[in-house]
């Protein structure tokens, strides 16, 4: 079953990682798609010649989301192209913890997450919903952190779990201002593994995650792309406001 068929999607930050997997979900349950990537071209290109023989049309735009100009260029390219916005997926977020950011000091790094992870989300927010006002239909996913909720130890975890954080309370907000028109939920991602990860991961920082989390596993993309797709399609139409935590029963 093909559950978004006919659907055109725009997913921020998906050349790699959890974004990556939430675009080769969409393209098997057959959705039209923007990749949308901001250094990682190489990584887009790969993603697109690995569906090559899908039915899906894929197309692929630079642009980074903390940046207006360049979120328009993101939104008028789509259109473009294929005339409408049923679906946008806000997953592009600020890496404070490799290349120029790991050494950066807290506050520029928090500057970067208020820039990208909130400000960026509540920017596409307010201007992909007025297309999707005018198209009279639309759904938006947000990405946020499920131990933004719980907490975690670290000036980094602090910074991020601000930032997702006020991206939860923004999508409260929000879907209750643009329902019934556009649906708005949003996905909380818990301990994921990634390629980023499997490097960075110190193993005793893994094994001792693993005995907090139930299921005993790190979660996957697939994990969460699975969740975005449901968010995103009819068999989740009257689910409004929400946050699903996808994290193993980590609390």
């Amino acid at each position: 079953m093909e559950r978004l068929k006919n659907k055109v999607a725009v997913i921020t930050g998906s050349s790699s990682g959890i974004g990556a997997g939430i675009a080769n979900l969409f393209i098997s349950e057959g959705a039209d798609i923007v990749v949308n990537y901001l250094k990682s071209k190489n990584n887009a290109e790969m993603l697109l010649k690995n569906n090559e023989s899908c039915s899906s049309k894929i197309l692929l735009i630079q642009a980074d989301v903390s940046d207006k100009k360049s979120l328009n260029h993101l939104i008028e390219s789509t259109l473009d192209e294929f005339g409408r916005i049923d679906i946008w997926v806000n997953n592009a977020g600020a890496d404070i913890l490799t290349g120029d950011a790991a050494s950066a000091n807290t506050a520029d790094k928090l500057e970067r997450l208020i820039e990208t992870d909130l400000k960026g989300t509540i920017n596409a927010c307010w201007s992909v919903s007025e297309i999707m006002k005018k198209q009279g239909h639309g759904v938006i996913v947000n990405m946020g952190w499920d131990l933004s909720i719980h907490g975690f130890k670290g000036l980094n975890p602090q910074i991020f779990a601000a930032s997702k954080s006020a991206v939860l309370g923004f999508t409260r907000s929000f879907a209750k201002s643009v329902a019934p028109i556009i649906r708005v939920n949003m996905v909380s991602p818990g301990w994921i593994i990634t390629a980023f990860a499997e490097k960075n991961i110190d193993g005793d920082f893994y094994q001792q995650r693993l005995k907090e989390i139930p299921l005993g596993r790190f979660g996957t993309p697939d994990d969460i792309a699975e969740a975005v797709v449901f968010l995103s399609s009819d068999e989740s139409s009257y689910l409004v406001g929400e946050s699903i935590n996808i994290n193993g029963g980590l609390v």
